[in-house]
């Protein structure tokens, strides 16, 4: 098999919105608004080229497997869309760009991509899904579940393929039974984490909850914490919040309330803020526990969960496999194995906590914070 240079297209892509969209708008005949693109390195509003760079310096377009006529390769183009920058998402948009470099090299052929940042907003995400539509890539790899969201309606007319990762409820984001969108689940398993918690401490007398209005995500597990909580008749605070401002206020409020411990699941808004209240928390000696180990390097206490650079590889097998032999066939989405146990060590010791209680109940890896 004659192998095609591998070409790799990393960019994170930010704009300057000037017009409101309407998310049911996306995809829908409305004259296509190129957005500026930007350097993966640069924050939002910085403009870059209007011209994508390659990663390695170098120019021109990818190629890839994928059927062609007289059984010839095609060209195959990828548009990674993060929902925002953080360390949960970051990680899973490295190893998808990773396992398709060795999905390249492993095929003897070439893939193009390229990473976008929705910032957090649904115009930037539509913005980008729309240009990710309008320059005909052959699937579009979304990471979270308003990334998803966004990009599956964006792709309703052309039926391009939608491979989205890390949703944890698919059902509540209602991105299951569409023909052309498939994915990966890091479902959370809330009544271990809950466990968790009352094994390092039986006494707890009051439980905060910790998370965004705004996230699907949250939604069925913060439901599953309240009826743990209820059955074991222990009070508990709610605490909501949507920017970074406002989890740090939520978090003063649950330290406040005098509660024993707190939890969040796999909320991309407060993981955007833990490193702004991992400080305050520990300095009030309150464990936070999280739903994934992306908190727990940014400070939290501990999560048990799954391994995302594991579910970033998978999504990426998905989306080959979506565009190579097509959608037919596959689940709806895909559960990712959990049982991971990790622990900041030095919020631990922060805590005056003794984290070898847990041995017993999964592996443990130990982590500090890295404050990415």
């Amino acid at each position: 098999m004659r192998k095609h240079n591998l070409v790799k297209k990393v960019i994170a892509m930010t704009m300057v919105i000037a017009m409101s969209f309407s998310l049911l708008a996306c995809g829908g005949g409305e004259k296509e608004t190129e957005a500026p693109a930007t350097k993966k390195e640069q924050t939002a509003g910085e403009t870059g080229a209007a011209d994508a760079e390659r990663a390695d310096g170098t120019d021109g377009a990818g190629t890839t497997a994928a059927g062609g006529e007289n059984g010839e390769k095609k060209d195959l183009k990828v548009a990674i869309v993060k929902q925002m920058d953080h360390a949960s998402l970051d990680e899973i948009a490295e190893a998808v760009a990773a396992e398709l470099d060795k999905l390249a090299a492993d095929n003897g052929i070439a893939i193009e991509y390229e990473i976008y940042s929705g910032q957090g907003e649904q115009n930037t995400l539509k913005q980008i899904g729309d240009q990710a539509v309008a320059d005909e890539v052959d699937v579009i790899i979304p990471i979270a579940t308003l990334a998803a969201q966004v990009m599956t309606v964006c792709a309703e007319e052309t039926k391009t393929p939608v491979v989205y990762a890390a949703i944890s409820d698919p059902e509540a984001a209602e991105v299951i039974g569409i023909d052309y969108v498939r994915g990966t689940s890091d479902a959370l398993n809330t009544e271990f984490i809950m466990d968790m918690m009352f094994k390092q401490n039986p006494d707890i007398k009051k439980v905060g909850l910790l998370y965004s209005l705004s996230e699907a995500n949250s939604a069925t597990p913060i439901a599953e914490a309240k009826a743990y909580l209820d059955a074991k008749q222990i009070p508990y605070t709610e605490a909501t919040a949507n920017t970074n401002d406002e989890v740090i206020a939520a978090a003063s409020v649950l330290v406040s309330e005098d509660v024993d411990a707190i939890f969040t699941p796999t909320d991309n808004v407060i993981m955007s803020a833990e490193l702004a209240i991992a400080d305050t928390l520990i300095e009030a000696g309150i464990p936070h526990y999280t739903g994934a180990d992306s908190f727990v390097r940014n400070g939290a206490f501990i999560t048990c969960g799954v391994n995302y650079t594991d579910l970033g590889t998978r999504t990426a097998d998905l989306a080959y496999e979506a565009v190579t032999e097509g959608l037919e066939g596959m689940e709806d989405y895909y559960k990712m194995d959990g049982g991971i146990i990790t622990v900041n060590t030095e919020t631990a010791e922060g805590l005056k906590i003794d984290y070898s209680i847990f041995k017993d109940m999964g592996e443990l890896v130990e982590v500090q914070t890295t404050e990415e």
